[in-house]
Protein backbone atom coordinates (compact mmCIF):
# COMPACT_ATOMS: atom_id res chain seq x y z
CA UNK A 1 0.00 0.00 0.00
CA UNK A 2 1.21 3.41 -0.95
CA UNK A 3 0.73 6.92 -2.90
CA UNK A 4 1.17 6.05 -6.67
CA UNK A 5 2.74 8.51 -9.18
CA UNK A 6 -0.39 8.71 -10.52
CA UNK A 7 -1.99 10.12 -7.80
CA UNK A 8 0.57 13.02 -7.91
CA UNK A 9 0.23 13.64 -11.76
CA UNK A 10 -3.48 13.97 -11.60
CA UNK A 11 -2.87 16.45 -8.85
CA UNK A 12 -0.64 17.96 -10.62
CA UNK A 13 -2.75 18.14 -13.44
CA UNK A 14 -5.60 19.86 -11.17
CA UNK A 15 -3.23 22.72 -10.77
CA UNK A 16 -2.88 23.49 -14.11
CA UNK A 17 -6.41 23.04 -14.87
CA UNK A 18 -8.21 24.11 -12.14
CA UNK A 19 -11.87 24.69 -13.64
CA UNK A 20 -14.92 22.89 -13.74
CA UNK A 21 -14.97 21.87 -17.05
CA UNK A 22 -11.64 20.33 -17.13
CA UNK A 23 -12.46 18.41 -13.51
CA UNK A 24 -15.60 16.85 -14.84
CA UNK A 25 -14.17 15.84 -17.67
CA UNK A 26 -11.40 14.03 -15.86
CA UNK A 27 -14.04 12.88 -13.19
CA UNK A 28 -13.64 9.66 -13.42
CA UNK A 29 -10.15 9.76 -13.10
CA UNK A 30 -10.26 11.59 -9.62
CA UNK A 31 -13.10 9.23 -8.10
CA UNK A 32 -10.38 6.73 -8.73
CA UNK A 33 -7.24 8.46 -7.70
CA UNK A 34 -9.62 9.60 -4.21
CA UNK A 35 -10.24 5.79 -3.79
CA UNK A 36 -6.66 5.08 -3.82
CA UNK A 37 -5.38 7.68 -1.32
CA UNK A 38 -8.80 7.06 0.66
CA UNK A 39 -6.96 3.39 1.13
CA UNK A 40 -3.74 4.86 2.03
CA UNK A 41 -5.49 6.97 4.60
CA UNK A 42 -7.00 4.15 6.05
CA UNK A 43 -3.82 2.09 6.80
CA UNK A 44 -2.59 4.86 8.21
CA UNK A 45 -5.70 5.40 11.07
CA UNK A 46 -5.25 1.69 11.29
CA UNK A 47 -1.36 2.25 12.34
CA UNK A 48 -2.26 4.74 14.60
CA UNK A 49 -4.62 2.90 16.58
CA UNK A 50 -2.31 0.60 17.59
CA UNK A 51 -0.86 3.37 19.73
CA UNK A 52 -3.16 5.88 19.92
CA UNK A 53 -6.98 6.12 20.28
CA UNK A 54 -8.59 7.65 17.67
CA UNK A 55 -11.84 9.12 17.56
CA UNK A 56 -12.69 10.22 13.98
CA UNK A 57 -10.66 9.93 10.46
CA UNK A 58 -12.41 12.03 7.81
CA UNK A 59 -11.12 12.45 4.19
CA UNK A 60 -11.32 16.11 3.15
CA UNK A 61 -13.55 17.07 0.52
CA UNK A 62 -11.97 18.39 -3.03
CA UNK A 63 -14.19 20.82 -3.68
CA UNK A 64 -13.25 24.69 -1.78
CA UNK A 65 -15.47 27.68 -0.14
CA UNK A 66 -14.46 30.47 -2.15
CA UNK A 67 -17.43 32.37 -0.92
CA UNK A 68 -15.01 34.69 1.06
CA UNK A 69 -11.74 33.50 -0.78
CA UNK A 70 -9.93 36.05 -2.95
CA UNK A 71 -8.95 32.71 -4.91
CA UNK A 72 -11.48 31.57 -6.94
CA UNK A 73 -10.14 28.27 -8.14
CA UNK A 74 -12.95 25.10 -7.22
CA UNK A 75 -10.85 22.49 -6.07
CA UNK A 76 -7.85 21.51 -3.88
CA UNK A 77 -5.07 20.13 -5.50
CA UNK A 78 -4.50 17.83 -2.90
CA UNK A 79 -5.86 15.07 -0.75
CA UNK A 80 -5.60 15.23 2.68
CA UNK A 81 -7.10 13.79 5.80
CA UNK A 82 -7.42 14.17 9.60
CA UNK A 83 -7.69 11.92 12.25
CA UNK A 84 -8.97 13.06 15.68
CA UNK A 85 -8.24 11.63 19.12
CA UNK A 86 -10.53 10.52 21.82
CA UNK A 87 -13.01 13.38 23.13
CA UNK A 88 -12.36 15.32 26.26
CA UNK A 89 -9.54 13.06 27.81
CA UNK A 90 -7.29 12.51 24.85
CA UNK A 91 -6.60 16.07 22.99
CA UNK A 92 -5.00 17.33 19.52
CA UNK A 93 -5.09 15.43 16.48
CA UNK A 94 -3.06 14.22 12.82
CA UNK A 95 -3.18 15.60 9.41
CA UNK A 96 -1.93 14.43 6.53
CA UNK A 97 -1.73 16.04 3.20
CA UNK A 98 -0.94 15.00 -0.48
CA UNK A 99 -0.13 17.84 -2.45
CA UNK A 100 2.82 17.30 -5.40
CA UNK A 101 5.92 19.48 -4.33
CA UNK A 102 3.97 20.66 -1.37
CA UNK A 103 3.02 17.05 1.10
CA UNK A 104 3.47 17.65 4.61
CA UNK A 105 2.09 15.69 8.30
CA UNK A 106 0.88 18.10 11.05
CA UNK A 107 -0.10 16.99 14.77
CA UNK A 108 -1.04 19.28 17.55
CA UNK A 109 -3.17 21.41 18.63
CA UNK A 110 -4.69 24.16 15.38
CA UNK A 111 -6.85 26.30 16.56
CA UNK A 112 -7.90 25.52 20.46
CA UNK A 113 -10.89 27.68 21.41
CA UNK A 114 -10.41 30.54 23.54
CA UNK A 115 -10.67 28.21 26.74
CA UNK A 116 -8.23 25.73 25.82
CA UNK A 117 -5.65 28.31 24.72
CA UNK A 118 -5.94 30.45 27.96
CA UNK A 119 -5.33 27.42 29.92
CA UNK A 120 -1.89 26.52 27.59
CA UNK A 121 -0.64 29.97 27.99
CA UNK A 122 -1.22 30.33 32.00
CA UNK A 123 0.86 26.93 31.83
CA UNK A 124 3.39 28.61 29.88
CA UNK A 125 3.26 31.97 32.15
CA UNK A 126 3.97 29.36 35.53
CA UNK A 127 6.31 26.69 33.96
CA UNK A 128 7.04 26.34 30.75
CA UNK A 129 9.85 23.88 31.39
CA UNK A 130 7.83 20.48 30.57
CA UNK A 131 6.59 21.87 27.20
CA UNK A 132 10.62 23.29 26.45
CA UNK A 133 11.43 19.82 27.02
CA UNK A 134 9.29 18.61 24.19
CA UNK A 135 11.35 20.68 21.86
CA UNK A 136 14.79 19.47 22.55
CA UNK A 137 13.90 16.40 22.76
CA UNK A 138 16.38 14.25 19.85
CA UNK A 139 13.57 12.02 18.61
CA UNK A 140 11.24 15.33 18.04
CA UNK A 141 14.09 17.38 17.01
CA UNK A 142 14.45 14.40 14.30
CA UNK A 143 11.25 14.94 12.54
CA UNK A 144 10.07 18.15 13.38
CA UNK A 145 12.93 20.78 14.10
CA UNK A 146 13.33 22.45 17.22
CA UNK A 147 9.78 24.54 17.55
CA UNK A 148 6.49 24.45 17.52
CA UNK A 149 4.25 25.86 14.32
CA UNK A 150 1.32 27.67 14.11
CA UNK A 151 -0.51 29.35 11.04
CA UNK A 152 -0.88 32.63 13.28
CA UNK A 153 0.41 34.44 16.11
CA UNK A 154 0.14 37.54 18.10
CA UNK A 155 2.62 40.07 17.55
CA UNK A 156 3.66 41.09 21.59
CA UNK A 157 1.56 39.10 24.30
CA UNK A 158 -1.75 38.59 24.70
CA UNK A 159 -3.47 40.63 26.70
CA UNK A 160 -3.14 39.88 30.52
CA UNK A 161 0.55 38.57 30.14
CA UNK A 162 3.35 40.08 30.57
CA UNK A 163 5.28 41.57 27.20
CA UNK A 164 8.84 40.43 28.97
CA UNK A 165 7.70 37.09 30.13
CA UNK A 166 11.05 34.94 28.94
CA UNK A 167 8.87 32.53 27.07
CA UNK A 168 6.94 35.45 25.17
CA UNK A 169 7.63 33.58 22.19
CA UNK A 170 4.88 30.73 22.86
CA UNK A 171 2.86 32.43 24.66
CA UNK A 172 2.02 34.45 21.42
CA UNK A 173 1.12 31.32 19.55
CA UNK A 174 -2.62 30.78 18.41
CA UNK A 175 -1.75 26.85 18.34
CA UNK A 176 0.92 24.63 19.15
CA UNK A 177 1.73 22.73 15.69
CA UNK A 178 4.61 20.19 14.92
CA UNK A 179 4.57 19.67 11.27
CA UNK A 180 7.49 17.74 8.90
CA UNK A 181 7.43 18.28 5.23
CA UNK A 182 8.15 15.21 2.19
CA UNK A 183 9.26 15.79 -1.43
CA UNK A 184 7.04 13.69 -3.74
CA UNK A 185 9.76 10.84 -4.28
CA UNK A 186 9.70 10.76 -0.36
CA UNK A 187 6.10 10.14 -1.11
CA UNK A 188 5.98 7.82 -3.40
CA UNK A 189 8.48 5.95 -1.33
CA UNK A 190 7.23 2.20 -0.20
CA UNK A 191 7.87 2.76 3.53
CA UNK A 192 5.83 6.35 3.09
CA UNK A 193 3.36 4.93 5.06
CA UNK A 194 5.92 3.85 7.72
CA UNK A 195 7.84 7.38 8.29
CA UNK A 196 3.90 8.78 8.88
CA UNK A 197 3.30 6.27 11.39
CA UNK A 198 6.98 6.75 12.98
CA UNK A 199 6.55 10.63 13.04
CA UNK A 200 3.08 10.44 14.86
CA UNK A 201 4.71 8.22 17.61
CA UNK A 202 7.02 10.77 18.05
CA UNK A 203 4.15 12.69 18.81
CA UNK A 204 2.65 11.22 21.93
CA UNK A 205 4.81 12.72 24.69
CA UNK A 206 3.59 16.28 22.86
CA UNK A 207 0.23 15.16 23.44
CA UNK A 208 0.35 13.55 26.54
CA UNK A 209 1.46 16.51 28.13
CA UNK A 210 -0.93 19.25 26.44
CA UNK A 211 -3.59 16.11 27.42
CA UNK A 212 -2.84 16.44 31.42
CA UNK A 213 -2.42 20.14 30.73
CA UNK A 214 -5.87 20.70 29.24
CA UNK A 215 -7.56 18.02 31.77
CA UNK A 216 -5.85 19.62 34.99
CA UNK A 217 -6.06 22.96 36.94
CA UNK A 218 -2.87 25.26 37.26
CA UNK A 219 -2.97 22.64 40.86
CA UNK A 220 -2.82 19.44 38.76
CA UNK A 221 -6.14 18.88 39.75
CA UNK A 222 -8.30 16.75 37.15
CA UNK A 223 -11.33 18.49 35.80
CA UNK A 224 -12.97 15.58 34.24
Amino acid sequence: MQIEKSTLKFLKDLQKNNNRDWFTDHKETYVLEQKKAKAVFEEIHINLQKHDEIEKSKMMRIYRDVRFSKDKTPYKAHFANSFSRLGKELRGGYFLRIRPGESFLAGGFWEPNKEDLFRIRKEIELDASEIKDILKDKNYQKYFGKEFGSFSELKTAPRGFDKEHPDVNLLRKKGFIATRNFTDAEVLAPNFIEEVDKSFKVLRPFFNLFSDILTTNLNGESLL
